[in-house]
């Protein structure tokens, strides 16, 4: 059975930090937006970190019965982008995750980091933000 989306976008941080992403954060955008429910960010130092990270996200999810819906950005490995529908997850070589600041775009929504604890090696998580501004939908 595939994953609930909150579980999709934990599964998918904790597998980025598996092979190494930094920075890697969830936000919550389900009171923002109707598009997406978590987008999934994390950073990697070059082409085949992007590479090894994208590859261990998908192949975890596969493993849990969850199929990437669609996938972008395998041309130039700066950014790429994986659909699951409710959750995307995007993995960004880290200028140019600061160049297009998606951090700033969606700065209203509550954002966790996902983290490994250095002493322990044990996965963690920490509310960084907690700011939610509902959009306003105006009929025409």
């Amino acid at each position: 059975m595939p994953l609930a989306s909150k579980e999709l976008a934990e599964q998918a941080a904790n597998s980025m930090l598996e092979i190494g992403a930094l920075d890697v954060r969830i936000f919550d955008l389900r009171n923002i937006t109707s598009i997406v429910d978590y987008f999934v960010i994390g950073s990697a130092n070059s082409v085949p970190h992007i590479k090894a990270v994208v590859d261990e996200v998908n192949d975890q999810l596969e493993t849990m019965d969850t199929q990437v819906w669609h996938t972008e950005g395998k041309q130039g490995w700066r950014w790429v982008l994986l659909d699951y529908v409710d959750v995307v997850v995007h993995v960004f070589q880290e200028e140019t995750r600061e160049f297009y600041g998606l951090e700033r775009l969606w700065g209203d929504a509550p954002v966790t980091q996902v983290y490994v604890d250095s002493d322990t090696g044990e996965t963690l998580q920490k509310v960084i933000s907690t700011s939610v501004s509902k959009v306003v939908e105006t009929l025409e």
